[in-house]
């Protein structure tokens, strides 16, 4: 790839990328800079309003109103992901600015941690480990079977569509709803598609949430939702903490309605040393890495390099990999030098 006279500008919001994603940004001669390890918040705007960014690969950090404008030379915005939730769409929006994501690089990691998550929460896998830790010899043996339960999916993109095909290979029955599909697809017909959210929430044993976190999905799980879960349930979440209201999750697993919970996401991340869930012996924790494996980081980096790189040399970009698509009609190629 031909190196830039004049080298764009890239912002990666964390201390690293994977070296498939900086090595395509180095051939083509693009300076890259880093959200330095262990700096606040602030240091995000800091840099926009400094450096002449053509593009950022968006990883956890926020990406705030004020932040955009602190940068007028910014021309896309990629998260290495597909959660959008840290981004201030809006304010790209009115800018012009495309925000585009890297669907399924992440995909298989996450389906697989939400199957972690299911075999620990039935079993109490979680529990026995700490209890020999511990010197004491105490066999639960009252696990859930999956086999013959039922796997409801809220959500039934690429990572719900993996989910569900583990789960058809162990016996279970599978239900699903996503408002974006009419059929199942091709090698998936035994799956059930059911016309509401409540609907597979009752009909679930197991229910798994695969769902981006906007304004139709932020608390989508409240207390009635959870209410009509079936009594001796589990509740996975490896979407976004904020889809599932906390409390009324924490009084069902209290009141022994729901059996177990498996969370890789939680409403307020780190968790607080004092949260309720860490309490709970029915809860299986883990800190938010479902798409955090070598292969999914190296997926994502690759992903992101290659659509930022296509929007800002060819004026490229894929709308279906675009959240705000509407912006695309009025995107220019920049002129290179």
């Amino acid at each position: 790839m031909a190196q830039l006279s004049a080298p764009l500008t890239v912002f990666v919001t964390a201390p690293t990328l994977a070296r498939t994603g900086t090595d395509l940004l180095e051939q083509a001669g693009c300076r890259v800079l880093y959200l330095p390890d262990g700096q606040d918040r602030s240091a995000v705007g800091r840099i926009l309003s400094a450096e002449p960014v053509d593009a950022i690969i968006s990883r956890t950090a926020l990406l705030t109103a004020a932040d955009l404008a602190a940068c007028p030379t910014l021309r896309i915005i990629c998260k290495h992901g597909v959660g959008v939730s840290n981004i201030d769409v809006d304010t790209a929006t009115q800018r012009g600015i495309p925000v585009c994501v890297t669907p399924g690089a992440n995909a298989q990691s996450v389906a697989e941690m939400a199957w972690g998550l299911i075999f620990a929460a039935a079993r109490r896998i979680a529990w026995m480990d700490a209890e020999l830790r511990s010197g004491r010899w105490s066999r639960a043996q009252d696990g859930l079977q999956l086999q013959g339960h039922t796997l409801g999916l809220v959500g039934f993109g690429e990572v719900g569509q993996r989910v569900a095909r583990v789960a058809l290979a162990l016996g279970m029955p599978v239900v699903a709803f996503d408002p974006g599909l009419r059929a199942v697809p091709r090698g998936l017909e035994a799956v059930r598609l059911l016309p509401t959210v409540d609907a597979v929430v009752q009909a679930a044993d197991v229910l798994s949430l695969h769902v981006p976190l906007n304004s139709a999905t932020r608390g989508l799980m409240d207390a009635a939702r959870i209410a009509q879960m079936r009594p001796g349930s589990i509740l996975i979440n490896t979407a976004r903490g904020e889809v599932v209201d906390e409390p009324a999750l924490i009084d069902a697993l209290r009141s022994g309605q729901l059996f177990a919970a498996g969370l890789d996401t939680m409403a307020v991340e780190p968790l607080p040393p004092d949260s309720p869930l860490l309490a709970l012996p029915s809860v299986v924790l883990t800190p938010h890495v479902g798409g955090s494996t070598p292969a999914a980081l190296a997926a994502m980096a690759r992903g992101a390099a290659q659509t930022v790189l296509a929007a800002l040399l060819h004026g490229q970009i894929d709308p279906a990999h675009c959240v705000n698509p509407q912006v695309l009609s009025s995107f220019s190629q920049r002129a290179l030098p």
